[in-house]
């Protein structure tokens, strides 16, 4: 339904949503499994943003499902009054403005989990080949040369690793190099994540520096921003890439790998200390610019460069992870549709914000401000009402400015109710965008709509 006084009044049931850039065919029967009709874009349509905005406009959808290149910003935001959530069929967030997210009331979401062994076993492949010099090999045996000999091939076995980032996948690339019997450090600076590590076995290092010198292996696994919401950009510099190997003598294999950000260290500073001897060999899955499709010129930093061996952003790219990516995200859609549960927010990653009631009862979500009293005239509005709360649950996201809240009720607010929200919230706050998108809907007790 459109705004009313700039606020988002959401449809009870999520009916509509437009998908770009063709995750998995499958995400398109999980959602009519769903009772959501999907539309889908194709390439040549995405790849002009007035043509997607158009689209939104004229179609009003509720759920705008994508991968990782097309960008989402306010004007996408606004196409569509009715939209309540951007969904990423990937991990990656940095296409999407959450700024502007914030400030529209649009919910975004992503897949944390679903790549993970797809981007491991790309680390480990390449791991391998690199160190046996399995490329070279090859190119050289097309080239009729036979070049059989022992020289800078290395088992991974008795060998070191340095993982950069101990998130989901840093902590599945840690396990798995145990099994190859490496020895297992790692950076990270999130207090957590050091004591995961340390409690599962792995060494911390208390710098990047370090980490980089105690290793044969360096594999980056590391979001757009930190925790903080601070850049990763330029994370590691040409000082990193120098000091790799350095504490393991003259017969390290020295080989660094990253299938995280292109922007994460700048190219000219890898291939310097590849023509320098610093690191032997490296592989790229990703690139500070890449083309938004297969049809558009690319250039790559690294052409040319034999040392380093690269990929064109395929590390998600297999049979079995595009699947249950769209199996992921067609469950949080199902989720936020009948529960108007958050989960995988990039805003908060790892939190679940949802009530878990007894049905029947009705929801009532809410986007606001993070201003003082714009909570409490929610909760005032409830009780006026005559209408108990029967569970909520409330995340602020106070980088962003905004919160989300979501209540069990035993009876649903009139419109008119509402508006008073806003009216009360915008009062009391003193911020006339207290509140941003509202949506309220039944939960029966059967579990559907019948």
């Amino acid at each position: 339904m459109p705004k009313i006084d700039g606020v988002r009044f959401l449809n009870e049931q999520f009916k509509k949503a437009l998908i770009l850039e063709n995750p998995d065919p499958s995400l398109d029967d999980y959602l009519r499994a769903q009772g959501i009709e999907p539309e889908r874009l194709p390439d040549a349509v995405v790849q002009n943003p007035e043509a997607v905005i158009a689209r939104l406009k004229e179609g009003q959808h509720d759920l705008l499902f994508k991968r990782s290149r097309f960008i989402v910003d306010e004007r996408v935001l606004r196409a569509s009054e009715n939209l309540a959530a951007v969904i990423l069929c990937c991990i990656g967030d940095d296409s999407v403005d959450k700024e502007a997210c914030a400030r529209e009331g649009v919910m975004v979401m992503n897949d944390p989990i679903s790549n993970a062994r797809s981007v491991v076993e790309l680390v480990f492949g390449e791991m391998i080949c690199l160190a046996r010099r399995v490329f070279q090999a090859n190119e050289a045996a097309h080239r009729h040369i036979w070049t059989k000999d022992n020289r800078k091939r290395y088992e991974l076995l008795g060998k070191t690793i340095s993982i950069i980032g101990l998130g989901n996948i840093g902590k599945q690339v840690a396990q798995m190099a145990e099994k190859f019997g490496m020895e297992v450090y790692f950076y990270d600076n999130r207090e957590v994540a050091r004591e995961v590590g340390v409690t599962l076995g792995w060494k911390a290092c208390r710098t990047l520096t370090e980490a980089f010198r105690v290793a044969d292996f360096v594999t980056v696994h590391v979001s757009a921003e930190d925790h903080r919401g601070r850049s990763n950009r330029n994370l590691i510099t040409y000082e990193h890439f120098a000091q790799l190997g350095a504490d393991r003598g003259s017969n390290s294999p020295r080989i660094f790998i990253n299938a995280a950000r292109g922007f994460i260290h700048e190219p000219e500073d890898l291939i310097r200390a590849v023509r320098e001897g610093h690191v032997q060999a490296a592989a790229v899955d990703v690139y500070p610019e890449e083309p938004a499709s297969k049809d558009e010129p690319w250039h790559n930093p690294y052409a040319g460069i034999p040392e380093i061996v690269c990929t064109p952003h395929i590390g998600a790219a297999t049979e079995e992870a595009q699947p249950r990516i769209a199996a992921h995200v067609a469950g949080t859609a199902h989720l936020f549709n009948r529960y108007g549960t958050v989960r995988d927010t990039v805003f908060s990653p790892g939190q679940v914000i949802g009530v878990d009631a007894e049905p029947p009862y009705w929801v009532l979500s809410v986007v606001h401000s993070d201003a003082r009293g714009t909570k409490k005239a929610i909760s005032d509005a409830i009780y006026e009402a005559g209408a108990s709360n029967l569970q909520s649950s409330h995340r602020d996201f106070s980088r962003y400015g905004f919160a989300y809240e979501v209540s069990a009720i035993d009876r649903p607010l009139s419109q008119e109710q509402l508006l008073h929200i806003v009216e009360t919230a915008r009062r009391i706050s003193g911020d006339p965008t207290a509140i941003r998108a509202i949506r309220q809907f039944y939960v029966p007790a059967n579990g559907n709509d019948d």
